[in-house]
């Protein structure tokens, strides 16, 4: 399993000058063996809802407009929403709840701190095992979209790479958000502010269909940016205002992570 580790380890992009990061990636991807099972039940979710909602409710809703004249039907515009959903399910698991364990009872960060391992070695490899699982999910979501032919578009090809974006983002944001938290009630906060980014980010209507003044709230919700950046690629409708979306999950990402690696350093090195 080590060697496995390794070789996974390997095919994850790792900044320059950050290489020693792997070695905290691997130690996660060698733990994860005893909890494989938890890891791929995290997948279900989404697809249940593509099948309940998309399928069972998009027989009564119909077909959307997507602009250009083009209509789509209901099942294959939620499922890049419910990708996108999926993708930041799985880096946000493992960028609160575990990031949380190991700082406070786990001591696992004092441990890797003791090594030649520096706080941003630390925090990047740490954002590369929940973009890891979130890629892992949303892998497994965009083949079941194919399978369902949901995937109307060339441009769908770069559906997986823009999904590891949208875990990036919300495993670097999610790890920050941890270092501040103090005890597990904190993490009411996180479900307060997931569910309603799953619930009204476009993900189930267009975004036409809420209020003038809710509509800028919406814009502002980094899912929503994911979602219009997954269903962009996956239905065609390719437009500059993709580069808007993905800057902002970029940046979302870069900032998240540099703050939980200075926050790490203060929590653990002080």
């Amino acid at each position: 399993m080590t060697a496995l580790a390794k070789g996974l380890a390997r095919l994850v992009v790792i900044p320059a000058g950050a290489g020693m990061s792997r070695a905290v990636l691997e130690r996660n991807l060698v733990v994860a063996r005893r909890y494989w099972v938890s890891i791929l039940s995290g997948f279900v979710e989404p697809v249940l809802y593509l099948f309940s909602l998309g399928i069972g409710l998009g027989s009564l809703v119909g077909q959307i407009p997507i602009g250009d004249g083009r209509v789509v039907g209901y099942a294959e515009f939620v499922a890049p929403a419910l990708l996108a959903a999926s993708a930041m399910n799985g880096a946000i698991y493992d960028s609160t709840f575990a990031v949380f364990w190991k700082i406070k009872y786990g001591k696992i960060y004092e441990a890797q701190l003791a090594t030649p391992l520096g706080p941003r070695d630390v925090a990047l490899g740490e954002v590369a095992w929940a973009q890891l699982r979130g890629g892992l999910y949303a892998a497994m979501f965009v083949a079941v979209m194919l399978l369902a032919g949901f995937l109307s578009s060339w441009w769908a090809l770069l559906a997986l790479p823009a999904a590891v974006v949208v875990g990036v983002a919300f495993a670097g944001a999610g790890m920050a958000a941890t270092t501040f938290m103090k005890s597990w009630q904190d993490f009411d906060l996180v479900n307060l502010a997931i569910l309603p980014m799953f619930l009204f980010s476009a993900t189930f209507y267009p975004l036409s269909a809420y209020p003038e003044a809710l509509q800028w709230v919406v814009r502002l919700t980094p899912l929503y940016h994911g979602v219009s950046l997954l269903r962009s690629l996956t239905l065609g409708t390719v437009g500059w205002a993709l580069v808007g979306h993905l800057l902002y999950l970029v940046v979302m990402g870069v900032v998240g992570l540099l703050i939980a690696a200075r926050r790490l350093e203060r929590l653990l090195l002080t």
